[in-house]
């Protein structure tokens, strides 16, 4: 008898429903977060289980990884795309861990990809570079805004970078002034020590791959858009097209359209923001300095806005890279530009 799994993953315990072909429970239990307490209550349901899904939350990673290794077949129930059951009148955890089992046998369970466990950690850490560049910036913006606010003076970036590191006695500021600036200055230059540190440990884990000498073909991306796109994408056949490529990077309109007329919308922020990010500054890159993605960009704005007119150039890069990663092609702005 085949039998089914589905857990409701919380920060501190989980609650685990196994169901038969049937569609009856076999196993309804809260269980604490911990691998062996998990693997000693689905142990004699073992050989009979044929997935056990988990619902995708921050903290996925143990449970999923340490199953899959004692050789469970592991499904990721995407919750965003999950329709709750509206027959019930209450829902709990126990409730929410027997509709995913049941959507699981069932065979509709919407489940997301589960990025391989060896080069997960490579790409985790690119997000936290971008974590750490945004820190950074805020705390150069906050330095500049402080200088400009005692002095008066407005300084560009690569001066401002370069007080962070000088005298400042010199500008007659007030003791607490000067501390405020020498603070934020020792942690932005903390902060550039480690964002090279971790650039120089993600580049040597794909430095060889040829999909990333391919994609700085692309005017406007360079090694820090390339990297990103490269790991946030992952395997590229987990889209069936271009579309859902697209569509993943958040540069699709959300809308739900009805003879010609807006009826409402969808999840705007279903996808990787990551992508999305990156295509957005390459589209910004790509319109300063490629001829074909700057005429392309004016004409869009000449007939709709600025912001419609990134946003699409945005998209005509997405495209570009799905088959730049599917074929392992260089880039040709005369191919995506030729109208």
């Amino acid at each position: 008898m085949e039998m089914y799994c589905g857990i409701d993953l919380h920060a501190t315990n989980s609650w685990l429903c196994v169901v038969d072909e049937a569609g009856q429970p076999q196993l309804e239990a809260r269980v604490a977060n911990r691998l062996e307490a998990v693997r000693a209550r689905l142990e004699p349901y073992r050989e009979q289980l044929s997935a056990v899904a988990v619902e995708s939350t921050f903290n996925w990673y143990w449970l999923v990884d340490g199953l899959s290794s004692a050789g469970y077949p592991m499904r990721l129930a995407n919750p965003a795309a999950m329709k709750r059951y509206e027959g019930l009148k209450y829902s709990d955890d126990r409730h929410d861990a027997r509709w995913i089992a049941e959507m699981l046998r069932l065979g509709i369970l919407p489940t997301g990809y589960i990025y391989p466990r060896e080069a997960r950690p490579v790409r985790d850490l690119l997000r936290h570079r971008a974590r750490l560049v945004r820190n950074r910036t805020a705390r150069l913006l906050t330095f500049q805004n402080l200088l400009g606010r005692e002095t008066g003076r407005q300084i560009t970036g690569n001066e401002l970078k370069k007080m962070v590191v000088g005298d400042l006695s010199t500008l007659g500021l007030s003791r607490e002034t000067r501390l405020a600036l020498s603070s934020s200055g020792e942690i932005i230059a903390l902060l550039d020590e480690k964002i090279l540190e971790i650039e120089k440990v993600v580049v040597s884990g794909v430095k060889n791959r040829v999909e990333l000498k391919l994609l700085r073909t692309v005017g406007g991306i360079g090694l820090a858009l390339g990297l990103t796109i490269l790991l946030e994408t992952g395997e590229i056949s987990r889209f069936r097209s271009v579309g859902h490529f697209v569509s993943y990077g958040r540069l699709v309109p959300s809308e739900r359209r009805s003879n010609d007329r807006k009826k409402g919308e969808g999840n705007r922020r279903n996808g990787n923001p990551y992508l999305s990010w990156a295509f957005s500054e390459a589209a910004e890159f790509a319109r300063r300095f490629q001829p074909e993605a700057r005429r392309f960009f004016e004409r869009k704005k000449a007939r709709t806005n600025e912001v419609v007119a990134y946003r699409a150039l945005a998209h005509k890069l997405a495209r570009a890279c799905y088959f730049i990663l599917r074929d392992r092609v260089a880039y040709e702005p005369a191919l995506l530009f030729r109208n």
